[in-house]
């Protein structure tokens, strides 16, 4: 099983390599309700997740499942319009698939963007939170089984998961553009169900800020291959047990749509000091 999915995330990015010529050194993960930075982009290639060999292709609506390269303000970036989770029936092997082949592909930095709950009382939904670190409640692990040696250590440190230096650039052009960020820890939940209240209360125990259903996997990976990593939450719902309320998926999106353009001006910020 090691041997074939080797060969699949290889095939993968030899794909890849054939349909972009140069392959830009940053890639971004546009979470749930965050396709509207593609208005800041100038699409050069777009490349549907179906057409890769071996891609996962999302079954959930909001994640279109697409593979851009394109400019923002000049600078070449690599888009993925949405992701797969654990919770559509893929294992954690096959979620982070694109993470390794683009990182084959020369990829260094990745930029992560998610839609989340929050449940620290001082946020509210709108907010960006800078994940500092996280706590992977999901029972899987993308390293679990053999460790592909050409890939990164059996034991990859964890230490810093996501990049201090990068977070504190974040800090800095936050500050400059005059958008409030808090900087916080995420709990990775395989959902789809949102939480009950005596969940929130579990992981706000826990040590967590927001709550989830992606990007653990994605971080994991990432940085067991060396590569650098930045994430952003959008808060979308504010899971307070005392005053809990019922959600729909519509009101996740446009809650996200809502607080997009913060997000926009925030990475179009950062992207030049990556």
């Amino acid at each position: 099983m090691a041997l074939v999915y080797k060969t699949r995330v290889e095939e993968a990015a030899a794909y890849i390599r054939s349909k972009v010529q140069s392959i830009p050194p940053t890639a971004i993960v546009l979470g749930t309700g965050l396709d509207a930075l593609l208005s800041s982009v100038t699409i050069l290639t777009e490349i549907p997740f179906q057409d890769i060999p071996h891609f996962p292709v999302s079954t959930v609506q909001s994640h279109r499942g697409s593979l851009v390269v394109g400019t923002i303000d000049s600078q070449t970036v690599l888009l993925l319009r949405g992701r797969v989770h654990l919770y559509e029936g893929y294992d954690a092997k096959m979620v982070t698939l694109p993470v390794r082949a683009l990182g084959l592909c020369g990829v260094q930095t990745w930029v992560l963007t998610n839609a989340c709950g929050a449940m620290n009382p001082e946020y509210r939904s709108g907010d960006i939170v800078l994940l500092k670190d996280h706590i992977n409640m999901m029972g899987h692990n993308p390293l679990e089984g053999p460790n592909e040696d050409a890939w990164g250590p059996r034991f990859p440190d964890m230490s810093d998961p996501y990049s201090s230096n990068l977070r504190s650039m974040a800090r800095q052009a936050a500050n400059e553009v005059s958008i409030p960020l808090h900087e916080g820890v995420y709990v990775a939940v395989v959902g789809p169900n949102l939480e009950t209240r005596a969940e929130y209360t579990m992981l706000r125990l826990l040590g967590a800020d927001v709550v989830g259903m992606s990007t653990v996997p994605e971080v994991l990976a990432a940085r067991h291959m060396g590569m650098n990593v930045i994430a952003f939450s959008v808060v979308t719902d504010e899971c307070f047990p005392d005053e809990l309320k019922a959600i729909s998926l519509e009101e996740v999106l446009r809650a996200a749509e809502k607080a997009s353009p913060k997000l926009i001006r925030l990475i179009k910020c950062i992207l030049p000091r990556l």
